[in-house]
């Protein structure tokens, strides 16, 4: 996670008690082993994959979006989708607000993560992020062009690419401004003509009585303190996942002028934002 957006502080986690330990325990377990059980069909099933197809990944995207439903599932947290994903070539783009919207948005669709390159070496969740196809990005202006290209290669093979262009996540309460830079490989002549860009709102309510902020992730939180919070929730909220109309990349002037559109719709469809 950046810790670009700081924001106010993050709300007390209570102290956790005995039904909260079993609480912990018995979703945690259960998640472990849902995604353990995709890796052991999702892996054999990639050697298949890559000679035939190489880069376009014909089944087992279904297992990622089958796992992360059912990890939803698991956890308790409610989910909503309203909408549909488009089927054409293109990217999409979300508003940003816990590490939950991997589950979140990979249980809405079947799309490829785009990430820092830092979360590759990340324990566990590097190997996770490599097995289901996330494209790693180095923020590195001295490889801004080799990035592109990479974006390029996997838009060129039919992927949908899903990024998030706030560049760091928040409480879940607002939408930053959207950065351009991962935009500008829309615009390629070989693409532009082909490419929409798709912009996702995601919504996150929280349990009854609890803060507003509860799903949210940001500053210096720690990975490990929210999950285990999280977890250990009596009762879980809900996600609404809001697609709206695609954009097409050929009636936008330039990469700024998409960003700020696809930021403006995002915005607009988050009934929680400032």
């Amino acid at each position: 996670m950046s810790v670009t957006w700081d924001g106010a502080p993050p709300p007390d986690h209570p102290t956790l008690g005995p039904m909260a330990l079993t609480r912990i325990a018995y979703r945690a377990v259960a998640i472990v082993l849902t995604i353990g059980l995709g890796l052991a069909v999702l892996l054999p099933l990639r050697l298949i994959e890559r000679p035939f197809f190489g880069l376009a990944r014909p089944w087992t995207p279904w297992i990622t979006q089958a796992v992360c439903r059912i990890s939803m599932f698991w956890l308790g947290l409610g989910f909503h989708r309203t909408g549909r994903p488009m089927q054409g070539r293109g990217a999409i783009v979300a508003n940003h607000s816990s590490w939950l919207d991997i589950f979140v948005l990979n249980a809405s669709d079947r799309v490829y993560f785009v990430s820092k390159s830092e979360v590759s070496g990340w324990p566990g969740i590097g190997f996770l992020a490599r097995a289901t196809g996330t494209l790693f990005i180095a923020r590195d202006p001295r490889k801004a062009k080799e990035q592109t290209l990479l974006f390029e290669e996997r838009l060129m093979a039919g992927q949908r690419l899903l990024f998030f262009p706030e560049g760091t996540s928040t409480d879940g309460l607002r939408v930053l401004p959207f950065k351009s830079t991962l935009f500008a490989a829309m615009f390629v002549p070989e693409l532009k003509e082909a490419l929409s860009v798709q912009p996702v709102t995601v919504i996150y309510h929280a349990p009854e009585g609890e803060d507003a902020r509860t799903y949210g992730w940001w500053g210096d939180m720690s990975f490990g303190s929210h999950l285990i919070y999280t977890l250990a929730l009596p009762r879980q909220g809900h996600v609404e996942v809001v697609y709206h109309a695609p954009l097409r990349v050929s009636e936008m002037g330039d990469r700024k002028t998409l960003a700020n559109r696809a930021q403006a719709v995002v915005h607009a469809g988050h009934a929680l934002a400032e």
